[in-house]
């Protein structure tokens, strides 16, 4: 009762001592307290008195609240630093706490002078009901670092902790604080929801360490068959001297991609999905994706091969005995029955197939040991097959090349894929319990070792046996025949120079004989038993490396239909799905039975993996991204990019048919991975490479001065929300798209103090829905007092470098008439700002005008502003269309879903929506009547060269003399073919300056009476205190002074109806006011006459610098 009516619960947390500042999630936290308190506290009595000395110097403590605080302040599970030696439990200079053990709150302040002591120190705030805890003596919620908040997710080595955000920090008291769930925006992707799931069930696995889980895997997939079968063969071929070569090469190929495995398997956690995970994680899911796929393909296939390999020796032996069918069907049954054996294995579990390993391991380890051995036993009934024993004339000889029907190529081709297999620890990565430590030590050692013994084969069959031997004991050389004889069998007393004559009569020696190794050695069965548990081991590792890679690619969820095989069974996570696949892929193959055709691609798919993990190094060190620091620093980027090249010209050099059927392949998946665009982000080297590029020439851009051959409409659109002005945000799409730069700003203004959070999230989210819409812009939303300032901070701060705008693109102010005209005063405003800053300008006005957020699920108003709401609470993509409209999911009770939308809002967003459709055949009307430097003829230029519009003819209209009509004419159409822009019409109008019909300007009269001064009427003084109050009004003066402009812009109106009522789109200069001398008032009223009633319109002006010329 005591404890509970002080508030606060305490009691000491031995489970989580090493984590300082742990720190909840809400909805985790009710459930937590229940089951540690639970758990930790069987009695309240019974509690310590104090920190024991046993306990760790972080001493953690879970913090609920009294009964009347509302649950979700619970957040805080708080950290203090206890005395490192513990003697703040007795030797404190309080003594032992007596607050701990009767269970009252200890106040800060009585305890502040023992800082020192091991003691809680609470401070209750009444503001966040929170209790703030003490870190190095002082009271704040401040985190100490922590490796528990850098953790993606639970995380199979420890909890994700959230560390106190900077709101909770800076933020005034009066805020909600922990406004989102996540400090720093870390929502978990599904990938790392899928790990924290899998890491939750994964206690009590099995891991294994880098002996057994990489070293033994490694070498007994680089020892293949090749080493007891054909290595013999490869020196009778190539000579010593070119078989330690060829081991070499192939060794050199294959260290230079360790160390390039090492760096990425170092460079950050390494989950299951072995060569799949490090590629994707590098170079990201389109390279990763297409690997992963072939990778674990070609694994699947490789069980066959390396099963038939096994099922063809068998054959072998029992041949001289029994034939159950024929060959080809023995080697089928064979097979069959031994990949069933094998998926029984893996199937067993991952400690069964590693106990397995072992075994194998032992007995291929003693096979080669008996090899050795046997070289040194020189046997006199083995010296008519060939094998003399260690001598130097054997070996002289035998150092050369003899090719017979073979090339060095060719050969290498048949060794090399004795040298694959070095991934076959990385492949289970998931199964390590220390990835980044074995991967490193235990394929680089595996390739030493195994290079080593590769090496002392070579040499050693090369030292003791001669190329050709009959077998005869017979074949002895009489003496006065030694003369002649020159081979190195002479000095024996063997003579084999029949077998140059009659190759049919010689069935031993190294170019001979495949069983040389059987012969060689000191027991012949030990040999068998090698080969056996060669193919074997092999076979198994690649039966279980394939469903965990294709396991790793599932979860990935790259391609969609695949997600059937990422579930996981048992404690271990094993991919049962996947090992029924490959046993069927491996079973389909060793039927097939003839697999000289398929294990060159086999080696070719492996090839495209290691230049593919060779190439990522490269890329990540290109890149030069702050998160490339593997600690493995053995690593060149030029030598894994010479690595990647020599990959290449290897798959060339093994096969070249299936080396381009593999890069077919690989590009394929590449291209539908591209195409299908899969939801992830891994923060891989192409993201780094890309901004890296960016950067460099954005700034190279920088020192290169403009020019006119190069100039580009760099359009700030005042679009608001992106969605909100479909129409505007359309048409200039249309001609900035792969041209130029488009922003969409968006001035915020409002009275409340700005959220400038809010503003990033929504400036994320909105540019999400442009790059979902297709949209090539960057939405640039500011805060602002008013609309004016907003403009200017636009106009001056957005865009980067060269890529800055030029012009600003604004929607016209329809609805100037019934508002305050303060708000046309801050609209002409922003136009003056724009030339100012020496800006082009374009008015785009549709005639049913263009803001369509008030319209249901169409856009959104500023409700973010003027609620407490988050707006991802509000809003919610509608991806159902293409074009992804985002809609409030709080219906308004005035505006149900079931109401018809009124014939206005009807036609309006059937405007709305006119420039995203084709444009049929039309025309583009063009009224250059003032030269601007030739931005009204660029910009329709542009257009009609896009698809949509390219039906759509352009039409020009200049002004002119009714006596110069035909050399106005000429004139312009000299311009126009000088500039190379089509054009199907030139009008030239004479009648310009007619002046208008009366009716129209009547009616300009009528419009414009409300915003007059008349300062006749009034006194001085009175006139200019109601012009300094309402600077928009429009003077006498100024209007008798502008009368001409004024007839001129309702005469314009009257020839547009006239000559271009069914354009599809006009493109008009735009009329030029002087800053000063015309009100807004009257400026509004100019562009209202010259432009109402008719179709789409764009007015123009340019900064009257040249964008167009004629020279080359």
């Amino acid at each position: 009762a005591a404890r509970e009516a002080a508030g606060v619960e305490e009691q000491p947390l031995q489970g989580r001592q090493q984590h300082p500042a742990l720190n909840r999630h809400p909805t985790e936290n009710a459930a937590a307290a229940a089951t540690e308190n639970d758990f930790l506290c069987p009695d309240a009595g019974q509690r310590p008195p104090g920190p024991t000395p046993s306990q760790s110097r972080f001493q953690v403590d879970l913090v609920s609240e009294a009964a009347g605080i509302i649950e979700d302040k619970d957040r805080f599970r708080v950290v203090n630093f206890a005395d490192p030696s513990g003697s703040g439990s007795g030797a404190s200079p309080e003594g032992p706490n007596e607050g701990l053990q009767n269970g009252d709150t200890v106040m800060s302040e009585t305890s502040l002078h023992s800082s020192t002591g091991g003691q809680h120190h609470y401070h209750y705030d009444t503001h966040t009901n929170t209790y703030y805890l003490r870190t190095f003596g002082h009271n704040t919620i401040d985190a100490v670092p922590n490796i528990d908040f850098y953790r993606q997710t639970a995380a199979p080595l420890g909890e994700k902790l959230i560390r106190p955000t900077l709101s909770e920090l800076h933020d005034e008291l009066d805020k909600e604080p922990f406004e989102d769930g996540f400090a720093n925006g870390d929502e978990l992707t599904p990938t790392d929801d899928a790990a924290a799931k899998e890491s939750a069930e994964s206690k009590g696995v099995v891991k294994f360490g880098w002996i057994k889980g990489v070293l033994v895997r490694c070498m007994l997939n680089i020892w293949g068959v090749m080493l007891f079968i054909r290595m013999s063969w490869i020196v009778g071929q190539a000579g010593i001297a070119l078989s330690c070569l060829i081991v070499a090469m192939a060794t050199t190929v294959t260290t230079i991609t360790g160390l390039s495995t090492s760096a990425i398997a170092t460079n950050g956690f390494v989950r299951g999905g072995g060569a799949y995970y490090l590629i994707s994680r590098s170079l990201g899911p389109e390279f990763g994706g297409s690997i992963g796929l072939i990778f674990a393909f070609a694994n699947a296939v490789a069980v066959a091969m390396y099963v038939v390999g096994f099922a063809e020796t068998v054959v072998e032996l029992l041949a001289v005995n029994i034939v159950m069918t024929d060959q080809t069907n023995d080697i089928r049954i064979i097979g069959t029955i031994t990949v069933i054996l094998l998926l029984g294995i893996s199937v067993a579990g991952m400690e069964w197939e590693a106990k397995a390993q072992v075994f194998l391991l032992v007995v291929l380890t003693i096979a080669i040991i008996n090899f050795f051995i046997g070289t040194f036993i020189p046997v006199k009934a083995k010296e008519s097959s060939g094998f003399f024993g260690y001598d130097g004339s054997i070996m002289w000889e035998n150092m050369g090349p003899d090719f017979r029907g073979e090339t060095f190529f060719s050969v290498f081709a048949i060794f090399f894929p004795a040298a694959t297999g070095i991934l076959a620890g990385a492949n289970i990565s998931g199964d390590l319990a220390d990835p980044q430590l074995a991967i490193p030590r235990g394929t680089l050692l595996a390739i030493l070792i195994t290079g080593i013994v590769y090496l002392g084969v070579a040499v050693s069959t090369g030292a003791c046996i001669v190329r050709d031997a009959s077998g005869n004991v017979n074949d002895t050389v009489s003496s006065q025949f030694m003369m002649n004889c020159t081979e190195a069998a002479c000095k024996f007393g063997y003579d084999f120079n029949a077998c140059k004559r009659d190759k049919n009569n010689c069935p031993y020696g190294l170019h001979n004989d495949f069983q040389v190794m059987s012969l060689v050695s000191g027991f012949a069965p030990i040999i068998t038993a090698g080969i056996f548990s060669a193919t074997l081991s092999s076979a198994l590792a690649s039966l279980v490396s394939a469903p965990k890679v294709f396991q790793a690619l599932c979860k990935d969820n790259i391609y969609p239909g695949l997600s059937l095989f990422a579930k996981g069974y048992g404690k271990n996570n094993e991919p049962l799905r996947g090992y029924i696949l490959t046993f069927g892929i491996a079973l389909a193959f060793i039927l097939i039975a003839k697999l000289n055709t398929i294990a060159p691609i086999i080696s070719n798919f492996f090839l495209a993996s290691y230049a593919l993990i060779n190439f990522s190094v490269f890329h990540a060190s290109l890149a030069n991204s702050p998160g490339w620091r593997p600690s493995f620093k053995y690593y060149n980027m030029w030598v894994s990019l010479a690595g990647a090249i020599l990959c290449c010209v290897v798959m060339f050099v093994i096969n070249w048919w299936a080396a381009l059927f593999t890069n077919v392949i690989v590009m394929g998946l590449y291209i539908y991975v591209s195409y299908k665009k899969p939801d992830v982000n891994w923060g891989s080297s192409t993201q780094a490479l890309t901004y890296h590029q960016a950067l460099t020439h954005t700034l190279h851009l920088s020192g290169v001065e403009d020019h006119i051959k190069n100039f580009r409409p760099q359009c700030l659109v005042m679009t608001g929300y992106p969605n909100s002005r479909p129409a505007l945000l359309d048409l200039v799409h249309s001609f900035t798209k792969n041209v130029g730069l488009m922003i969409c700003g968006h001035i915020r203004t409002g009275y409340r103090r700005p959220n400038f959070k809010d503003l990033a999230t929504e400036q994320s989210r909105y540019q999400r829905w442009l790059l979902k819409n297709e949209t090539k812009a960057f939405y640039t939303p500011v805060f602002a007092e008013d609309l004016k300032q907003g403009a200017q901070y636009l106009l001056q701060a957005a865009g980067l470098g060269r890529l800055k705008p030029n012009t600003l693109v604004l929607g016209f102010k329809n609805d100037w008439k019934d508002g305050d005209m303060m708000n046309v005063e801050t609209y002409i405003s922003m136009i003056h700002d724009a030339f100012d800053f020496q800006f082009g300008a374009v008015i785009l006005r549709l005639k049913e005008g263009l803001d369509v957020s008030h319209i249901q699920g169409q856009g959104i108003k500023d409700t973010c502003l003027h609620t407490q709401l988050d707006c991802r609470e509000l809003y919610s993509y509608d991806d159902d269309d293409g074009k992804a409209t985002t809609q409030p999911l709080l219906k308004k009770d005035k505006k149900s879903p079931t109401v018809p939308l009124n014939v206005s809002d009807q036609r309006l967003l059937e405007a709305s929506q006119q420039f995203q459709k084709k444009q049929g055949k039309g025309t583009v009307d063009v009224w250059w009547l003032f030269d601007d430097g030739g931005l009204t003829l660029l910009i329709p230029y542009l257009l009609t060269n896009k698809k949509r519009w390219k039906d759509c003819k352009i039409r020009v209209f200049i002004g002119g003399k009714i006596n110069r009509i035909d050399h106005d004419r000429r004139a312009m159409a000299t311009l126009l073919s000088k500039f190379r822009i089509d054009f199907s019409d030139i009008t030239v109008l004479g009648d310009i300056n007619t002046k208008p019909k009366k009716e129209h300007t009547a009616a300009f009269e009528e419009l414009i009476e409300p915003y007059r001064l008349k300062e006749d009427d009034m006194e001085q003084e009175a006139a200019e205190r109601l012009k300094n109050s309402e600077p928009w009004r429009i003077t006498d003066n100024e209007l008798e002074l502008y009368r001409a402009k004024t007839n001129r812009q309702i005469r314009l109106n009257e020839l547009l109806k006239e000559h271009s009522s069914t354009a599809n789109l006009i493109v008009m200069s735009l009329p030029l006011a002087r800053k000063g001398a015309v009100s807004s008032a009257l400026y509004m009223a100019w562009l209202e006459v010259l432009s109402k009633d008719l179709p789409p319109i764009l007015l123009v002006r340019g900064n009257h610098q040249s964008v167009l010329t004629f020279y080359s």
